[in-house]
């Protein structure tokens, strides 16, 4: 649902795939990465999501470049959560 919500178009489940994250050595984020196949969005055709953290946090990545499998969509997230927590 939420992927439907933020993007404005259907999503349907379509695999669960298991990502591991590394930088420089060190695992930065482990976890299972749920697919989704949109129909409706203008530019994108699927979705990636999973949640981390405590309180958790949902985190969705749409398949637009360089985004082109759930092990680059979690690169681009996890990237996007460091500079975000840095800002603060």
């Amino acid at each position: 649902m939420t992927i439907q919500h933020l993007h404005n178009c259907t999503a349907v489940y379509s695999k669960t795939v298991p990502v591991k994250e590394e930088f420089e050595g060190k695992t930065v984020w482990q976890g299972d990465v749920e697919v989704f196949d949109l129909t409706g969005h203008p530019k994108a055709k699927r979705a990636y999501g999973w949640s981390h953290g405590d309180p958790e946090e949902f985190i969705t990545v749409l398949e637009l470049p360089p985004v082109d499998s759930a092990q680059s969509a979690v690169k681009v997230g996890v990237s996007h959560q460091i500079k975000k927590a840095r800002a603060k």
